[in-house]
């Protein structure tokens, strides 16, 4: 039977922590899985300029604090940031806004890399680009005549070169080389959206070297009140055969009605950009999974605007032939956001996502073999009051979460209220930090002192 576990990854020695560690990241080596990283807008306990990660070395079981991540600020550690670790040799690549450069209104990428996760050292710039937003790590390896190569591809929406803004940055060979490290940027975005293309922009690599790119085409985008953006999107699916290495990456999925380059998964969808649901600011949410035994199959998951509503609708949809043709909604679920996708190597789908509900934010995993055709192996990882703590900035929860999968297993992380209650977490909880779960109440290092509820990010994983 699978085991489930769930774990507040706070240490013990931040048992008095109150930030807002929204928006998390995580990466498992698939070499080791005991070797786990997660990231989040933590800031350096000491106040340094260094942010730093979460480290785990037994499985996720316990977790320690390295800060090694350059640009980190008092307040956020670092802006976004996404990880990823090579298929073989432990290599950890990371991909960040660097959060001094967005104390002057700077968005600036950077790409960095780490030789392992034992080093106490600062990870290395590989490269630095501004006005680009929301970079997402994958990295794959491949063997060539000196051994194992890493390609890294680091996705993201690079409003330099505006209104084609969907971007991949790839390296065929990133281990090693000094910087850049191969790194070169590629356009994913042919056609001509209207001003720019979506935040988010998603990868997906097969180990036969098929890569697939996941973007929204923003095709319209008017004032909504405020700081409300109402906007109209095409989700759209690239792909390259040849690993995006060559002189023409991404670019071997034709449209089947136009003929451009991508297919589109779904059109003339709309959402509220910047609109709220539970403290909580809408807009930009997108997965692509791909089944790691058959690269033809993949999924997208994206949220947008059904009718009236106020809030968003999350959707997923399948395509069984490369990204040529795709299903209609094999899922929907109504005020839900932040999907994430992963399938093991037994073929097992599974979905993450926050839904707001009846005045809380439920965090729920559904693991399905055949498109939710029959009942879906469903998780509530947790559920906690939507108004509780009030928020310190946005993102709340952060505009991901994320999910993995390595051989039969699921690996994943949210960001949520760290009340200790039992019955916010149906699955059950462990704890790093000091907590008293009859009371729910959060304590200090001195198991006295209370402390207030805040934004914790969690940790879970679903053996098989």
């Amino acid at each position: 039977m699978p085991t489930f576990t769930v774990v507040d990854i706070t240490p013990v020695a931040l048992s008095g922590d109150r930030t807002q560690d929204a928006e998390p990241s995580i990466a498992v080596n698939p070499q080791n899985p005991q070797e786990i990283v997660v990231t989040a807008f933590t800031p350096d306990p000491m106040g340094g300029s260094l942010a730093p990660v979460y480290v785990s070395t037994d499985g996720g079981h316990t977790w320690v604090m390295r800060s090694v991540v350059p640009g980190g600020t008092a307040r956020l550690g670092t802006g976004d940031i996404s990880v990823g670790f090579a298929s073989e040799g432990g290599a950890l690549y990371a991909g960040i806004l660097n959060a001094e450069a967005s104390l002057q209104d700077i968005l600036r990428m950077q790409i960095l890399r780490s030789p392992d996760i034992t080093t106490a050292a600062s990870m290395e710039l590989l490269v630095s680009r501004d006005r680009v937003d929301q970079p997402w790590v994958e990295v794959g390896s491949v063997r060539g005549d000196g051994g194992a190569q890493d390609r890294v591809y680091v996705s993201s929406n690079d409003l330099g070169v505006r209104p084609r803004s969907a971007a991949v940055d790839v390296s065929g060979d990133a281990r090693t080389a000094a910087a850049p490290a191969g790194f070169r940027r590629n356009t994913v975005e042919q056609r001509t959206p209207s001003g720019q293309d979506g935040p988010p922009v998603r990868t997906a690599v097969h180990p036969d070297g098929t890569v697939y790119t996941a973007f929204e085409s923003w095709t319209g985008a008017t004032p909504g009140g405020g700081d409300i953006v109402n906007v109209t999107l095409d989700v759209v699916v690239t792909r390259d055969d040849d690993g995006g290495v060559g002189t023409d990456a991404f670019q071997d999925l034709k449209d089947a009605d136009d003929s451009a380059i991508g297919q589109r998964v779904a059109t003339g969808r709309s959402e509220r950009f910047n609109a709220f649901m539970g403290q909580e600011r809408l807009g930009g949410d997108l997965a692509i999974a791909v089944d790691p035994t058959d690269s033809a199959s993949v999924w997208v998951a994206w949220c947008d605007r059904v009718g009236s509503q106020m809030g968003c609708t999350l959707h997923v949809r399948h395509s069984t032939d490369h990204g040529q043709t795709w299903s209609s909604d094999v899922r929907t679920v109504t005020d839900a956001k932040n999907p994430a996708l992963a399938v093991t190597t037994d073929s097992l789908l599974g979905l993450a996502y926050q839904q707001f509900r009846q005045r809380q934010w439920v965090t729920a995993l559904e693991l399905t073999a055949d498109d939710w055709q029959t009942m879906p192996e469903r998780h509530v990882l947790h559920q906690a009051p939507a108004n509780v703590p009030v928020a310190q900035f946005l993102p709340y929860l952060g505009d991901y979460i994320r999910l993995l999968a390595v051989g039969r297993d699921f690996y994943g992380v949210f960001s949520g209220n760290n009340t200790p209650d039992p019955a916010n977490f149906p699955e059950g909880v462990t704890y790093q930090r000091h907590a008293d779960f009859v009371h729910h109440q959060l304590l200090d290092l001195d198991t006295l002192a209370r402390v207030p509820v805040s934004i914790d990010p969690f940790f879970f994983h679903r053996a098989a």
